[in-house]
């Protein structure tokens, strides 16, 4: 659900179009045709890329809250080399706030060529369903385009308010959709892709979707909707979150209520929500969470606010519809919850230092999930988690035991319950990964979201490479993940010399291959399932 810093942005939509569309590749520069028009990108040492190509038309005006409207086409060759800015978003604590803008529906595509037939993988940023961006340098695809001969696309998203919401009055009156308009994005995305593939070198009737917390959840959801069936061919899913109230999601009462208090705050209605400044409507929504979550004027979204089920866009919670019925590799880091509680966390809490203050911040966090939650509770956590790390000989300090429960709570809980129901139930391979490479000092543990600098392979980057480290073994786990990715989006297996003998996954055998760990690459049991027996006997959702 996080977002890495920084993002290269310029204000979208002001791509220079030249007139004349029979100009040939001259140089770096690289024109294809998308099915709305030319556009050119630029080479870059061994692959092209195409920066800020829409896929769909502005959402602003009229448009905003309503369904995403084919791109608007053009006659000229577009000049795709520069990012668009990021979808409008609230400040996130220690987080930058990008350069923003209501029309930030573009895409981003890196390709070793516009010749050939790859694979295309497709990749939604995380953020917590309100923060993120495609420009950010950490999700620059030319390694994972090159080493894996891959296409490779990112894309911008609705966010926050003008993202993830319901209510009736907000109907759009062409399509009657009156929520989620960040998910009817990335099914917009979906079938853009599909039908300008070819002309990036990619295959049209293979498509990944991969994405990371918030895009990892979505990459499940997406893969649910019967209206995207046969279009897309696999999933790639990374430590999602999957959306349930009270902690990550609004009830559909609940955001009917929140869209009426806004527009009560701004002196408006809830359609009239369509004309009132971005930033105040930002403002505003954020006022309505702003307080403790049991001072809040509803009760759920306590956490963060991702999609709510309406029927059509999320037909209901991911834990109560049928497992995905396409091949899935499935991802998750060994301590997901350092994070939250490792330096620069995006909701820093100080961290505990006796039981005492373990015992009050395991409380907030079930609180989150399970309102009311008393000490009693939360005492029994720490201690049941207490145990199990002493059983494992692994540390049991109050901050290793509070990031422990964190991570376990919304993300690695619901990742690996997900793979034993599907691997139960489902008529396709699953695949279990945990990536284990630690941080360095400060930061501690492999926290969430350390996945994507090795994904992409940015992990080189200055700005990266004091977190994630640049020596041999780091090259090696980034060549190893891509490799076995780019091998799942190829054959729905990901085997490579370094991971031939990686199984599908088996709850009870040995078939989670643990990458980053003291062998770089191991098939191992599930590592550290004594800890999530604690949250099948307390009713935290989701359960299966």
């Amino acid at each position: 659900m996080a977002s890495q810093p920084q993002v290269a942005g310029r204000r979208a939509g002001v791509s220079a179009v030249v007139t004349d569309p029979s100009r040939a590749a001259t140089g770096n520069r690289v024109v294809v045709r998308t099915a709305s028009g030319p556009v050119a990108g630029e080479r870059s040492g061994r692959v092209a890329v195409f920066r800020g190509v829409p896929y769909a038309a502005p959402p602003v005006g009229a448009l905003r809250f309503a369904s995403p409207r084919p791109p608007v086409p053009w006659s000229g060759v577009r000049e795709a080399v520069r990012f668009a800015d990021a979808s409008f978003q609230s400040a996130v604590p220690n987080r930058p706030v990008p350069p923003g803008s209501e029309d930030s529906l573009y895409a981003n595509v890196w390709t070793p060529g516009p010749g050939g037939s790859r694979p295309v993988l497709v990749y939604i940023h995380g953020g917590g369903w309100q923060a993120g961006a495609a420009g950010l340098p950490v999700y620059d695809g030319s390694r994972l385009a090159h080493r894996g001969d891959l296409v490779v696309v990112t894309f911008n998203y609705r966010l926050g308010v003008l993202g993830f919401g319901l209510h009736e009055d907000l109907a759009d009156p062409e399509t009657g959709h009156c929520a989620n308009w960040g998910l009817q994005d990335q099914q917009a995305l979906l079938r853009w892709v599909h039908a300008n593939a070819a002309a990036f070198g990619g295959d049209p009737g293979n498509i990944t979707v991969c994405g990371t917390s918030a895009g990892g959840a979505a990459a499940w959801q997406l893969a649910l909707l019967p209206g995207l069936r046969g279009l897309i061919r696999r999933i790639v899913s990374i430590s999602p979150s999957h959306v349930t109230p009270p902690a990550t999601a609004l009830t559909p009462r609940d955001s009917r209520t929140a869209y009426e208090a806004v527009a009560r705050r701004l002196g408006s209605t809830v359609a009239g929500l369509r004309t009132v400044p971005a930033a105040a409507l930002a403002g505003a929504w954020e006022e309505i969470f702003a307080p403790r979550p049991e001072d809040r004027i509803v009760g759920s979204g306590r956490w963060y606010r991702g999609p709510v089920v309406d029927g059509r866009t999320m037909p209901a919670y991911d834990h109560r519809l049928p497992t995905p019925d396409v091949p899935v590799l499935s991802v998750h880091t060994s301590t997901e919850g350092s994070f939250y509680t490792g330096p620069g966390s995006p909701q820093p809490v100080p961290a505990p230092r006796d039981d005492a203050e373990l015992t009050r911040v395991v409380r907030d966090v079930l609180d989150l999930g399970r309102p009311g939650a008393g000490d009693d509770l939360a005492a029994a956590c720490a201690a049941a988690y207490r145990a199990a790390a002493r059983d494992a000989g692994l540390p049991a300090d109050p901050l290793s035991l509070w990031t422990e429960i964190l991570g376990d709570a919304f993300f690695r809980h619901q990742v690996v319950r997900f793979a034993e129901r599907h691997a139960r139930s489902g008529a396709t391979p699953l695949y279990a990964m945990e990536f284990a490479h630690p941080a360095l000092p400060p930061h501690f543990g492999t926290p969430h979201e350390a996945t994507s600098p090795f994904l992409f392979g940015t992990h080189r980057l200055p700005q990266y490479a004091p977190v994630f480290g640049d020596g041999p073994v780091e090259r090696l786990l980034s060549d190893i993940f891509v490799d076995a990715v780019a091998a799942f989006a190829r054959t729905s297996a990901p085997h490579t010399p370094n991971t031939a003998g990686w199984p599908a996954f088996a709850p009870g055998a040995p078939s989670t291959l643990v990458l980053g760990g003291p062998n770089i690459a191991e098939v191992a049991r599930t590592p550290k399932l004594a800890q999530l027996g604690f949250w099948d006997t307390v009713g935290w959702e989701p359960r299966l």
